[in-house]
């Protein structure tokens, strides 16, 4: 007959516990790491409670409810009649202290490595895919902390939103919602905004386009990264325009799609280099106003755009960003006002005339693609938050939405005045100031890079915030360095004395440099 072989026992002894906080939170997780790690191994007997509790000066109660939670999760189990041991569990390579403290990376071992060559904000875990892969070099970096400062680029003038009337809006919502409005809704979005969002289109941009052709989205950006998933196969060529907005290139080149940065004249995109594009599917243009140069696409560029896309079957995506802001004459009709053929998915945003975190966007589809898009979006966020797409209509019904992008534009207006009024002239270098019929911001042309990066680093030693214009372009861009250089400033950020404030930092901290 074999000789029994005794179990393992456990050695509390390396177990030190803090008596300042949870005594069964902390022997649990002191038990757990030592499963997890291979410190205890399948089989070992524990003591029991009373003699652990004696063993570490603690409660009973305390040992006994680390060991209810261990047996809950399957990391211990009873014997009857013969104690408490580690459970039989599979055989595995020691975890990280990181992966073994609850948070679970949710990767499969195939797929797990470390994100060794990534930038130091991605210090996670890596799959090896392509999908991934591509998150590397696509990605959008932090915010600006803090609130809005001379001369933040993309924020409206939303300290003048009349956050009193929407409260109330949102207060009437709240105390008698419709219990319909609670449940899951239209992944398309809340059906009277969608048509109070068609008949704003219709009157202000001469769009012919009906409530069932909106899709409600969280802000202009997942608008983009939808029209990513749905038209861009990998391998497939995306104009954008060079300079651009990258955060839309990254949505495209996300889903697989080959960038072509496509040059940017004094009429927008340049379509005699697009027409030379063979594999090109989809193009992403600002005609409105051109983000980052401020161009206002001429007509006869967007009847070539449209003719573009009828001739190769393609896409244009037309980002309407800030085209409520015109300060001569009314807004352009937009390129969607002029397609003929449903090439053209239009995308709209309430983040720059109310306040970008209300996170509230819309796209105008042609009526074939709506289905694809509402069920695409549904997959990924059922639907959007309900509250504020209701509070949204009523403030558009009742009159508010118009009333607030009048006084918005006003305002962006003197903003932009008091900028070009305290501009400081003469500096070395730097080209003179553009004239700004549009938009939110503008851009000045500087000779040299490193004389760009030079304003900038002065910029940022008075507290001025200032974006480089070469930051802007495509990393393949074929463009001399040089060239790409300038900076862009945000007008409408903060109001006019701050503006006044800041310009005078500016001409100390530059003028001296």
């Amino acid at each position: 007959m074999p000789p029994i072989t005794p179990p393992l026992s456990f050695n509390p002894a390396g177990i030190e516990l803090d008596r300042r906080q949870g005594l069964t939170r902390q022997l649990y997780e002191a038990l757990r790491q030592r499963v997890l790690d291979g410190r205890l191994v399948s089989g070992t007997r524990l003591p029991a409670t009373r003699d652990l509790a004696a063993a570490l000066s603690i409660s009973r109660n305390s040992v006994v409810r680390a060991y209810d939670q261990l047996y809950a999760e399957g990391f211990i189990e009873s014997r009857v009649g013969d104690g408490t041991y580690v459970a039989q569990l599979p055989t595995t390579k020691k975890l990280s202290t990181k992966l073994s403290t609850g948070f679970s990376t949710g990767l499969s071992p195939a797929l797990s490595t470390k994100w060794a060559d990534l930038p130091e904000d991605l210090d996670s875990e890596v799959i090896h895919s392509p999908g991934l892969a591509r998150i590397k070099t696509n990605h959008l970096s932090l915010p600006p902390a803090g609130p809005p400062r001379a001369f933040r680029v993309g924020v409206p003038a939303f300290d003048l939103f009349p956050f009193d009337v929407w409260a109330k809006l949102n207060g009437a919502f709240w105390r008698k919602p419709d219990l319909e409005q609670l449940c899951y809704g239209d992944p398309a979005g809340d059906s009277r905004l969608r048509g109070l969002i068609a008949a704003y289109l219709r009157s202000s941009r001469g769009m012919q386009c009906t409530a069932e052709q909106i899709v409600i989205t969280s802000g202009a950006q997942q608008a983009i990264s939808l029209c990513a998933q749905l038209l861009v196969e990998p391998g497939d060529g995306v104009a954008v325009e060079n300079p651009g907005y990258r955060a839309a290139g990254h949505a495209f080149a996300l889903a697989g799609g080959r960038l072509h940065g496509v040059p940017v004249d004094s009429e927008g995109i340049d379509c005699q280099v697009l027409n030379t594009l063979a594999d090109c599917r989809v193009a992403y243009v600002t005609p409105s106003h051109q983000y980052p140069l401020g161009v206002v696409m001429s007509l006869a560029r967007r009847l070539e755009l449209l003719a573009w896309a009828e001739r190769t079957g393609g896409w244009v995506i037309e980002d309407d960003y800030d085209g409520e802001y015109r300060y001569s004459g009314a807004p352009l009709s937009p390129l969607a006002a002029l397609d003929r053929s449903g090439r053209v998915l239009y995308v709209g945003t309430f983040g720059k005339v109310a306040f970008p975190a209300l996170r509230l966007g819309y796209l105008v589809l042609p009526q074939g693609l709506v289905d694809a898009f509402s069920r695409r979006r549904a997959v990924d966020m059922r639907h959007s938050e309900v509250s504020t797409q209701a509070v949204m209509a009523e403030f558009m019904a009742a009159g508010h939405f118009q009333r607030h992008i009048r006084r918005m534009r006003r305002a962006a207006l003197s903003r932009r005045n008091t900028l070009l009024a305290g501009w400081p002239s003469g500096l070395a270098g730097v080209g003179e100031l553009p004239s700004v019929a549009a938009g939110l911001h503008l851009t000045v042309r500087v000779d040299s890079l490193a004389r760009e990066q030079q304003l900038l680093a002065q910029a940022c030693e008075v507290g001025v915030e200032v974006n480089g214009l070469s930051s802007y372009w495509l990393p393949q861009s074929c463009t001399p360095p040089d060239q790409r250089a300038g900076l862009v400033m945000g007008f409408a950020a903060v109001p006019e004395v701050d503006i006044a404030h800041a310009l005078k930092r500016l001409r100390e901290g530059w003028q001296a440099g």
